[in-house]
Order: C-alpha cells, then structure tokens, then sequence
C-alpha cells in the first residue's frame, strides 16, 4: 500500500463539522460552487424525469427517495505513462513528466470489497415504483473517490431540489454512512421525513434521560426488557407515548408484571423528539411503517445494478469524469425508457 496517499486510510476521520458546514451551505444556497454537472441533469430532468413524471413512475408528491454511493474503478494507470524517450536511451527511474489519461481520478475505499480502488464515486438519488415494479435514477453524480457519502448526499439533495422544485421530496432512505446530525438537522428544515440506519458506533445520546432504556433502534424496553409498542404522537405532551407490550398482547407472560404498573392498561413511557433529532425521528424505528418505507433504500442497489452490469458501465473503455457523467446520463435515460415500456406492457396484458 505504499503508493496509497499516505492521508488516505482505512477507516479515516474526515474533518470535524464538514457536514455541519456543507447543511449549513445548502440552506443558505441555491447550489453549490462547482456543479460541472448541471447541464447534464438538465438535459435529463427534460428527457426522463418530466416523462416518467407524466406518466406516473413518478409521485407528484409524497416522493420517496433513497440514496447511496457505489465504487466506478478508472481504467486509466494511477502511475500515468511516460511520454519521454529516457528508457529507449537507457535511462531508468526519471523524473520526467507523465500523462495521465483519468486526472480527476483519485484512490477511494470501497467498504463492500474492502480493498482500496482507483476511480470516482457514482452518488445516485433513485426512487422505486412498486405498482410497476421498477426502479428510477433521479439523480446522478459523478464524485471525488476520496469524499464520503455523507457529504455526497448533502450536495445531490440541495442539486436535485434546485433542478426539479416541482418534485416535492416526503422522505429519504439512507444506509447508516449517513448518520449525522447534519443530515438530520437538513431534513427536518425542509421537511423531510428522515430514514436512516444507525451506526451502532455513535454510541447512546447524553441528552436521553437515565430513566430511559432503550433499544439499539431507539425502541424503549420495559422493566423486564421487552421492547414496548409505540401508540401514537400525544400531541398534549408534545411526545410519542409507548405502552407496556403484556397489555397490548404482544408478549404471552412478563417476570415483572407484579411490581410493574397496576394498571391493566399498563405501564407507559414518553420520548420526546427535542431529546434527540437522530434517534427519534418522525416516523419511529422499529415500526411497521418504518420497516415498510426504509424498505426503498435498496432501489439504490438494484439502480447501481443496472448501470454498471447490465448497461456495462464498467466495461466501458472511458476516461475521465465528464465522460462518465455523459454515458451515465445516457444510461438513467435508458433506465427510464424500460420503466415506462414495461409499464405499457403491463397495461396492455
């Protein structure tokens, strides 16, 4: 690993508050510095988005989105190739100049292969249909290897908000890389419902009361440590209430049933969202509702599928990120053409 730039590891800390100040950059902005790919994302907004959108692939409101990265690994040399003629005259190890065919390359970590790669990062905002059965790129960009998909997600959120304002996102389904105040702090600005997996690393909040034991998902447990049964936001004390699980019948027997509450309607428990913006997001983790729509996260994977395996991406022979980003393009347009075939064939079977 000695070719490895020696800032980039394994398991890397990025700079403390990047998140924070790349929220706090896409409230008060329309888009970021930089964004080479605007013209591209217009042009597909135009020729797939606004289509599948008529044609209802699309929700017109209530979107469901779910985002997430995957690896592109370049086919160029991280080394570049020699242009002299020092070797041809017996000349070794100089320092001349190389060319580079992939410049905007760089080395990332591909956390699925856990093996370091040489390429860009594919950061993807996708949706899924389950009345057709389908799965749709809504957005597409091309990123530093080197950047973590937290910060990604952050900059395509802003992009695809300022691109398609007449899409109204309800919710967003990330994996747990995604896992910072930041990000939760943004959805709750614009209003949007946040489902993202915990990183059991972040360890239990300060701001959770001793009283409080809870699940590794934020689920209160009883006395006995049964996960007890969310009823409902209780609007009066500005909290959700949770109910003891032996009096909705969701345990046949408890151990402490006698010391607990008298109550045959049982002991209850109040969490309030002011503790933790994290931990207790609008919808609560561990429910039904939950599960369901989290469930849309892996259109991401099955998008990713397609772009790089069925539509060989990675087979292709191409260089740098402007390339990239052009085929990709041309790829979610195709993406969006099978959507709305299969659609037709579906109506008309």
């Amino acid at each position: 690993m000695e070719n490895i730039p020696s800032g980039l590891a394994k398991g890397r800390s990025f700079p403390t508050g990047i998140t924070d100040k790349m929220a706090a950059y896409a409230l008060d902005h329309f888009e970021f510095p930089l964004h080479y790919e605007k013209r591209l994302q217009q042009v597909f907004r135009l020729a797939a988005i606004l289509p599948s959108l008529k044609d209802g692939l699309i929700p017109k409101d209530g979107l469901t989105l779910s985002g997430g990265g995957t690896c592109v690994h370049s086919h160029a040399s991280p080394y570049g190739h020699k242009v002299c003629n020092c070797l041809e005259n017996g000349i070794t190890g100089c320092s001349c100049k190389r060319h580079f065919s992939d410049p905007d390359a760089h080395w990332g970590w591909d956390s699925d292969e856990e093996v370091f790669y040489f390429g860009h990062t594919l950061y993807m905002l996708c949706s899924h249909n389950a009345e057709v059965g389908v799965d749709l790129p809504l957005h597409i960009r091309f990123l530093d290897a080197r950047r973590h998909d937290s910060v990604s997600a952050i900059v395509s959120l802003r992009e695809f908000k300022s691109i398609n304002p007449d899409i109204p996102v309800r919710d967003i389904c990330l994996d747990s890389a995604h896992d910072s105040y930041a990000t939760y702090g943004l959805c709750l600005k614009w209003n949007i419902r946040p489902f993202i997996d915990l990183n059991s690393n972040r360890g239990r909040p300060d701001s959770i009361p001793d009283t409080v034991s809870i699940d590794s998902d934020d689920t209160p447990l009883c006395m006995a440590g049964f996960r007890m049964v969310n009823w409902g936001y209780c609007r009066q004390k500005h909290s959700r209430k949770w109910r003891c699980p032996l009096a909705c019948n969701k345990v046949d027997s408890c151990p402490c049933k006698e010391k607990c509450s008298p109550s045959p309607y049982g002991r209850c428990v109040y969490t309030k969202p002011d503790w933790d913006i994290r931990l207790y997001t609008p919808v609560p983790r561990g429910t039904d509702e939950y599960k369901e729509i989290y469930n849309n996260r892996t259109s991401c994977e099955r998008v990713n599928n397609r772009v790089l395996n069925d539509y060989h991406l990675h087979d292709m022979d191409i260089h740098t990120r402007k390339r990239y980003s052009f085929f990709t393009m041309i790829i979610g347009i195709c993406t969006h053409l099978d959507a709305r075939l299969k659609k037709l064939t579906k109506q008309k079977a």
